[in-house]
């Protein structure tokens, strides 16, 4: 599936309080995997999907990923900034976004994927969604012996159990239509902007694929995203891409 090129926004205003000390001296996006920043390798991601249109929401030290990114002309691609004064959480900073074409890509700064983000964007336009979420089934490893219980008595054992969920990637498509549920300047993260569209009668939909996706927000995952990039820096900057 192809779609035509899209606007993505990019948030990177987070403080990134997990991957502390790392994050004292620089923003989360900015942490480095290989050569290359978190970042950097989003925006090369984008870019060889097509999309050269690009926002990137910013807040602590923001100056530094101006510093870095700037206009994108570096990349190829053409990039503005918003700023939040104040955390506005993963939603809000979307009103701080002037002239949000009628479908457009919000994803969070320090993922990294193989995601195929035309797919996804051919997708939200097929199902004229307002909200389309990207998810990632999540294997969880138990590492003790689950007990099965039913009113004080025991029922049996289950020893180190898997378990699959379905989790958030991070990577959302949105309608424009969503806009009147943000608020200018009010605090409001993408979980609750979703739960508005649903209670309200809005079409959310989910999509999934078989990629590789990794929410580097902790010491451990940021060491395992390090392995995996280095082992497959051309699928993640999508090199090859056509």
């Amino acid at each position: 599936m192809n779609s035509k090129p899209f606007k993505a926004v990019i948030l990177a205003g987070g403080k990134g309080t997990r991957l502390r000390p790392l994050t004292v001296s620089f923003p989360k996006p900015l942490v480095p995997l290989g050569d290359k920043p978190i970042l950097e390798i989003l925006l090369l991601r984008l870019k060889a999907f097509g999309v050269t249109n690009m926002t990137i929401s910013t807040g602590y030290l923001s100056q530094m990923i101006v510093s870095l990114c700037g206009d994108g002309s570096g990349y190829g691609v053409n990039l503005d900034y918003v700023h939040e004064e104040e955390p506005l959480g993963t939603a809000g900073a979307l009103s701080l976004i002037e002239n949000l074409p009628e479908n457009f890509m919000v994803m969070n700064g320090d993922l990294l994927t193989t995601l195929n983000l035309n797919n996804m964007m051919t997708f939200h336009e097929e199902k004229d969604a307002d909200v389309t979420i990207g998810i990632y089934r999540r294997e969880i490893k138990i590492d003790f012996g689950v007990v099965e219980t039913h009113n004080g008595e025991f029922l049996g054992f289950k020893e180190k159990p898997i378990l699959h969920h379905d989790v958030s990637m991070g990577v959302n498509i949105l309608s424009k239509r969503v806009m009147k549920y943000v608020e200018k300047n009010q605090h409001l993260d993408m979980p609750d902007l979703i739960l508005r569209v649903h209670e309200a009668g809005g079409k959310v939909c989910c999509y999934q694929e078989d990629c590789y996706w990794l929410d580097i927000g902790r010491m451990d995952d940021y060491a395992q995203a390090q392995i995996d990039y280095e082992a497959n820096r051309e699928q993640f900057l999508g090199i090859g891409i056509k």
